[in-house]
């Protein structure tokens, strides 16, 4: 099947400053990819690039099978983009908005009347079409902003933080929209300033630092990636920790709570082997909880940035 989104060697300076150096990366078909960075690692840069928004200096880029250097307007055909900041206007209602977006897709009348109703109904916002957008709260001016996006059906989306300033709820009810989206076929290119967004709707997630990929792969692979990972061991006496310690040499006890750290990757074989251990030895334990390292760590670990620099889209 041909990838989404395909890029090779991809660069882009401002003047002495290079942005990005170097990017390879592909986005498979009805998937949902997340690109993660700290604050000036180039995340937008990539986006605009791939939206036809701005030019690389350098690479080769292909979107749903097409040439974007050759072939920019049939690009611009394939997808859609919704920005970080919202493109609704807020003196149109949210069905004025909708044909608008039709219009500029060439929709004829009566076919961009059936899309926004369609699309109202979609976003849970037919009531609330009546009514001007700038009445709407931020949950609602952001399931319009997307389904202003969706207005031409695009086989590609390009999201810049769709959750930014969303209180849970709303981001709740966005991450379920995206997956919906997806289940339906579409493909998703994802920003995000919330590692626990990527980690939940990600397929794959690439990690950009200083204008290189410094790590790709599902979340749970690169979790992986960072040491940490245990399996913390409770027991009810003291006599079955100890036991439990002569046997796990590899643990680390913490007597006053009676609990016991092995190590242990997390992966399905590495903890039967835990099991059988336990087992063979007839070890007596009240709790078992598995920790790996999550996306916070793995963030820190491949860019030597804590997570509160990771905040913007640049």
């Amino acid at each position: 099947m041909t990838p989404a989104i395909e890029v090779r060697g991809l660069h882009k300076s401002y003047g002495d400053q290079r942005v990005l150096d170097g990017i390879d990366l592909t986005v498979a078909q009805g998937t949902i990819f997340s690109l993660l960075g700290p604050n000036g690692a180039g995340k937008t840069t990539v986006v605009n690039i791939l939206s036809t928004l701005i030019t690389a200096d350098a690479g080769e880029v292909r979107i749903d099978g097409t040439d974007l250097t050759a072939a920019p307007d049939t690009v611009r055909a394939a997808i859609g983009v919704t920005g970080q900041f919202s493109a609704v206007d807020g003196l149109l209602t949210g069905e004025e908005n909708l044909w608008l977006m039709a219009d500029l897709n060439h929709l004829g009348k009566a076919a961009g009347r059936r899309r926004a109703a369609e699309l109202l109904e979609q976003f849970d916002l037919v009531e609330a079409g009546q009514k001007t957008a700038m009445s709407y709260s931020g949950g609602m001016k952001r399931r319009l902003d997307l389904a202003m996006t969706l207005v031409g059906e695009p086989r590609i989306i390009f999201l810049d933080e769709p959750t930014t300033g969303l209180d849970p709820r709303s981001r709740h009810s966005m991450w379920q929209i995206i997956r919906q989206l997806v289940a339906g076929g579409v493909t998703v290119f994802l920003t995000t300033q919330y590692l626990e967004e990527a980690d939940q709707l990600a397929d794959r997630i690439a990690v950009l630092d200083h204008g290189q990929l410094v790590a790709q792969g599902t979340p749970e692979e690169l979790k992986r990636l960072v040491p940490g990972g245990h399996v913390r061991l409770r027991f009810t006496a003291p006599d079955e920790l100890e036991l439990a310690a002569r046997v796990l040499t590899a643990g680390v006890p913490d007597r006053d709570a009676l609990v016991l750290q092995v190590p242990n990757d997390g992966r399905v074989q590495s903890l039967r082997d835990l099991l059988a251990r336990i087992d063979d030895a007839s070890l007596e334990v009240d709790e078992l909880t598995v920790h790996t390292p999550d996306l916070d760590d793995v963030f820190f670990a491949v860019t030597g940035h804590p997570t509160d620099e990771k905040v913007t889209t640049r």
